[in-house]
């Protein structure tokens, strides 16, 4: 479907981001699953052109078909990188993150295993001192260093752009690699 996805709960600015680096066009409201499907934007990161794939939230339950669930879970089977965003306004970040986890591995656990950007979004709604306090919340959580990301204000983006290109690559040269292992011909 794309070459990297947008995941995250409900509302993380998901839509918004995609907005912002691509001519998409998805409809973006302040309520929960305005995204009702996967939406598609090319996106430019330097001289690398990729597909970025919008993914309607997911919650709680979702492997089970809980929200819009197992319907769009196997449009995330189908990105080579996952770009996971929280919100930083909610107060409990970690568990935004690990719930959405949770989904990925219970849903399927080599989904779980795609390599994963991670970011705090929202960014321009906290003051400095939330903001490193969410920031440290989320890299205990994902041990990983969170982007601050903010598609609005345009905090962050070209960073995560980058990150994404650059992921994107080393994946399609490594599946191009195994492919190759897999087609050499046999020898005596």
């Amino acid at each position: 479907i794309a070459d990297a996805g947008l995941v995250g709960l409900p509302n993380a600015g998901k839509s918004t981001f995609l907005a912002t680096v691509s001519a998409a066009k998805p409809k973006i409201a302040d309520y929960p699953f305005t995204t009702l499907h996967p939406n598609l934007g090319v996106v430019r990161a330097g001289d690398k052109d990729f597909v970025l794939a919008d993914i309607p939230g997911l919650i709680e339950g979702a492997h089970e078909g809980a929200g819009l669930g197992t319907r769009f879970l196997g449009h995330v089977e189908r990105t080579q990188v996952l770009l996971h965003l929280v919100d930083g306004t909610q107060e409990d970040v970690a568990g935004a993150y690990r719930t959405v986890r949770r989904e990925l591995k219970a849903y399927d656990g080599d989904l779980a295993k795609k390599k994963e950007i991670v970011a705090l979004s929202k960014c321009e709604s906290l003051d400095p001192d939330p903001l490193a306090l969410r920031l440290a919340e989320l890299q205990k959580a994902a041990r990983k260093k969170p982007f601050a990301l903010s598609a609005v204000a345009g905090i962050g983006v070209k960073d995560v752009l980058f990150a994404l290109a650059r992921e994107i690559t080393r994946s399609k040269a490594h599946d191009a690699e195994a492919t190759a292992e897999t087609r050499k011909p046999w020898r005596p």
